[in-house]
């Protein structure tokens, strides 16, 4: 009988040399990249309520989804899976893509980003800023197949966000988005928020979120503002994990067809449904309040941090309320700041912007 050990050794020294220069590469975006701001949205002072927003435009690469995009690159350079002269392809809307092009660029791989036909033509410019290259599928639900496919054929790593966005980021802290927030309000009157809003693309967010104010314990409720088609509010109000929607969110970046891996109901306390016309309603009067031009997404959140606002005020209580902005208005120029877009797809914001003038003025919320 032999005793023989039976030894495969894969070490890759060139391979170990280039992983480590690329994971040093993607920290040290973040050693360099000061915190992003949490910007008061005003209120009259009488109420004793404060409403933040939390700026992620601020990052690199403009938005949100630069917080994911690094922990997608981490997490996939560790794991493995990222190897040198391979492309990295992604199914995305455009914000997380425009990120990903970023850190692809940074570590020297090439970038393909699977996206709807629809999306705006700045977010495809900044791809291509990047390095990326846009693939373009006519119905959103193909994109994930397709993305695989595209990996399959070209021997690249398919990152798959909706699948991992909620494991790849550390939501103990490690300076997620939920510990910076809390910092941030560290000083303010009320540290602790009554409510912090996020919006749902792939839930990672969210979860994020949730899972960090469990675990420090916090009395802070979450809420997930979910827009027109989008299958998420319907998915976690009847439990059902098969929940599906017929068509793409006109909100680019949040709202899916299908209920993504990465969406934790169970974390998260409350759920809205913002009409479309709502959320664009909202980023105009986040305009006209501080001067800052949002995209459609950040809009879903506010109107749904002013209701939650609403009630507390109905209620007599004070307290805060924190919410996202997630990414720059100036990408959307064409759409949800375009009066003729609005009316090619039947949008009327004048009784939305009506009631959030209405509601700033006394107090009262419209229903």
């Amino acid at each position: 009988m032999s005793t023989a050990t039976i030894d495969v050794d894969r070490s890759d020294p060139a391979y170990r040399a280039w992983l480590k220069e690329a994971v040093r590469k993607v920290q040290a975006d973040a050693n360099r990249s000061a915190d992003t701001h949490l910007l008061r949205f005003p209120l009259p002072e009488e109420w004793g309520i404060d409403l933040y927003l939390k700026d992620e435009s601020t990052h690199p690469t403009g938005s949100l989804k630069h917080r994911l995009a690094r922990s997608l690159f981490l997490y996939a350079l560790c794991n493995g899976w990222i190897r040198p002269g391979k492309p990295v392809i992604e199914a995305s809307s455009g914000s997380t893509a425009v990120s990903e092009a970023y850190f692809a660029k940074l570590i020297g791989v090439p970038f393909v980003a699977v996206m709807p036909r629809t999306t705006s033509h700045e977010k495809c410019r900044l791809i291509e800023f990047h390095g990326g290259t846009c693939h373009f599928v006519d119905d959103p639900r193909s994109m994930y197949a397709e993305s695989a496919a595209l990996a399959e054929r070209t021997g690249g790593h398919y990152m798959d966000q909706f699948t991992y966005a909620e494991r790849a980021t550390d939501w103990r802290g490690n300076n997620n988005i939920a510990e910076s927030i809390y910092q941030q309000l560290r000083l303010e009157r009320y540290p602790e928020p009554a409510w912090i809003v996020a919006t749902a693309g792939t839930g990672g967010t969210s979860a994020t979120i949730a899972r960090y104010v469990h675990y420090m314990q916090h009395d802070t409720r979450v809420c997930v503002a979910d827009p027109e088609n989008s299958c998420f509010f319907d998915g976690w109000t009847h439990g059902d994990p098969e929940a599906t929607a017929d068509c793409g969110s006109r909100i680019e970046g949040i709202g899916r067809p299908r209920m993504e891996p990465s969406f934790v109901p169970g974390a998260i306390d409350r759920m809205m449904k913002v009409p479309d016309a709502a959320s664009v309603a909202a980023v105009r009067a986040l305009e006209t309040a501080i001067g800052r031009k949002a995209g459609g997404s950040t809009g879903t959140g506010l109107w749904s941090a002013l209701k939650l606002v609403a009630e507390m005020v109905a209620q007599g209580r004070t307290g805060s309320v924190v919410t996202l902005m997630c990414d720059p208005g100036e990408r959307y120029l064409d759409k949800y700041y375009s009066d003729d877009w609005l009316a090619g797809q039947g949008l009327d914001i004048a009784p939305y912007a009506r009631a959030i003038k209405s509601f700033l003025a006394t107090g009262d919320w419209p229903e």
